[in-house]
């Protein structure tokens, strides 16, 4: 039986490019060379591709909703709580003003590229939220290529490429942990922190250096995925040491968590002989035994911020970048000065 229209998607297969490329060429938008614009019009022509006069009406309505791509390894995303917060966040915001939130998952960032060249080539979302910028992404170079698709990043105004962004103040919250560790007479210090490509992890990373450095505290840092089991073991790893860290801050609150029962398996007191700390406060650091010592970050909050501005930019306002301020820490058991 043949099929009675042809696709897009039979394009892209004939002419040996994704369906992306294909819709930007058909609808004469950038993001592809003029060769590649040549070759699927020849192609799409000889095989009788006709558009379809609904759908390009509908392409170039508001579709009354925003993109997030999920880019994370699944046994983290189900177990920490930040990025649920901030979903809560966003869909309160966004549900308010009559919009949606669609997300979706991917296992690299290759396979996220590929489903924003879509919604930006098809028009699928009104505007689009980056999470986790990295240093050097490309999805700052296509965001900037293509100014037509509202876009916020969630990240520092640095590392936005001129874009508008939305931060927390990561620099001045890692000088206020170091501090306090040292009040407390912390002489080393240690953090268990996330994935090195992330900006936000190279500005804390510097922020530590520095704080330490000016302190004369002696510091340490392994790089992690977020994991619980990851946080364990390297918990394991520094406890191991001749000269262990008397205190350590996770950079999230279930490897902080998983720490408690590694110091415990080991025989080392908390807080007596070592204070956990971590960068994400939850219900979890509230409830745990013993609680846990967290910075007081209100990401639901940050997350309404996120859409409000998301929602001002598709209104064709002007927004500019902006960094919360600087966090509090919750003090709770895990963390004190050092006994004996």
């Amino acid at each position: 039986m043949l099929k009675s229209k042809v696709t897009i998607s039979d394009v892209a297969k004939a002419a040996g490019v994704s369906s992306s490329a294909v819709s930007y060429a058909l609808n004469d938008k950038p993001g592809v060379s003029a060769a590649t614009r040549d070759k699927v019009l020849k192609v799409a022509d000889k095989m009788g591709w006709k558009p379809n006069s609904a759908a390009k009406a509908l392409s170039n309505a508001s579709t009354q909703s925003i993109g997030l791509v999920l880019t994370y390894d699944t046994h983290v995303l189900s177990v920490e709580t930040y990025t649920m917060e901030l979903i809560a966040g966003l869909t309160a915001e966004l549900e308010a003003e009559g919009y949606s939130l669609l997300v979706r998952s991917s296992h690299s960032q290759q396979s996220e590229m590929d489903v924003l060249k879509e919604w930006i080539a098809t028009g699928a979302v009104d505007g689009v939220l980056l999470m986790n910028i990295e240093l050097g992404d490309p999805r700052v170079e296509l965001f900037a290529e293509h100014p037509e698709m509202p876009v916020l990043l969630l990240c520092d105004s640095t590392m936005a490429g001129g874009l508008a962004s939305l931060a927390d103040d990561e620099q001045g919250a890692a000088h206020l942990l170091v501090d306090y560790c040292h009040e407390l007479g912390h002489q080393r210090i240690a953090r268990i922190a996330g994935p090195e490509r992330y900006g936000h992890t190279f500005i804390r990373d510097n922020a530590f250096m520095e704080e330490t450095a000016e302190l004369d505290v002696q510091y340490s840092c392994f790089h992690t995925n977020y994991s619980p089991a990851e946080g364990q073991r390297c918990t394991e790893r520094l406890l191991s040491l001749s000269k262990p860290p008397t205190a350590i801050i996770y950079d999230n609150d279930v490897m902080a968590l998983a720490a408690v029962k590694a110091a415990n398996a080991m025989g080392v007191s908390v807080p007596d002989r070592l204070s956990i700390i971590s960068w994400d406060d939850s219900f979890l650091c509230s409830v745990s035994a013993p609680s846990i010592t967290a910075l007081s970050r209100d990401v639901v909050t940050h997350g309404k911020r996120a859409a409000r501005m998301l929602l001002d930019l598709i209104d064709g306002k002007q927004v500019d970048s902006y960094t919360e301020e600087a966090s509090e820490l919750v003090f709770r058991e895990s963390s004190g000065p050092l006994v004996g």
